[in-house]
């Protein structure tokens, strides 16, 4: 499946932050989002994933073929590692949640509740739901906080290997995770509306 974005204008509420956005992804390619924090990384991959409502443009993929993961790492605190794995994977229409549970060394944290694991597992465990969902288009907002290096090398496994099966993924990182893929600086396509020394141009998530 390939992603297509054209002329794609998005913003919060009101205010337009980014406007004329276009690119296209192929199966198997990357593209890492860059941008200084506020220029909108966020608020377009909110957009891509059906999350926010485009102002303008068009996205030719469907919101059921994207998977989205934001700085929230979207668990449920009572249920277990395996339990939240099984919840995700149940409504994608899958079962397996063995490799999900390999890629990000969870295995021996499968029994334990969501709520009890550190940052850094908790992000292990949100970002380990992409691989049970099946989706071909992953969006990542800054989805290395708070893994260590170690943690970080292993998502970049995982996501080569969503790619070498035909996947695509869209990040916004300012980390190299050599993933190689190209890079958009999404602060090109910054709308007039949301000038540098507009005194709410901070406000708006990274």
């Amino acid at each position: 499946m390939t992603l297509g974005v054209h002329d794609l204008s998005v913003g919060r509420g009101d205010v337009q932050v980014l406007t004329g956005v276009g690119f296209t992804c192929a199966p198997g390619s990357a593209l890492v989002l860059r941008g200084p924090n506020g220029s909108g990384k966020t608020t377009l991959l909110r957009t891509l994933a059906g999350l926010t409502p485009p102002i303008a443009g068009r996205i030719e993929a469907a919101p059921e073929a994207i998977a989205y993961a934001g700085h929230s790492d979207g668990i449920k605190a009572q249920m277990t590692v395996a339990e939240n794995l099984t919840f995700w994977a149940r409504i994608a229409g899958h079962r397996d949640i063995a490799t999900a549970l390999d890629a990000f060394d969870l295995g021996s944290l499968s029994e334990r509740r969501a709520g009890e694991l550190s940052a850094g597992q908790k992000r292990r465990l949100s970002l380990a739901r992409l691989m049970v969902t099946g989706r071909p288009i992953w969006c990542l907002d800054e989805p290395t906080v708070s893994l260590d290096t170690e943690n970080t090398a292993r998502f970049a496994r995982a996501i080569a290997g969503h790619l070498g099966r035909g996947g695509i993924a869209i990040v916004a990182t300012h980390i190299d995770l050599g993933i190689g893929g190209e890079t958009l600086d999404v602060s090109r396509f910054a709308a007039q509306s949301l000038r540098p020394d507009d005194p709410f141009a901070g406000d708006w998530s990274a």
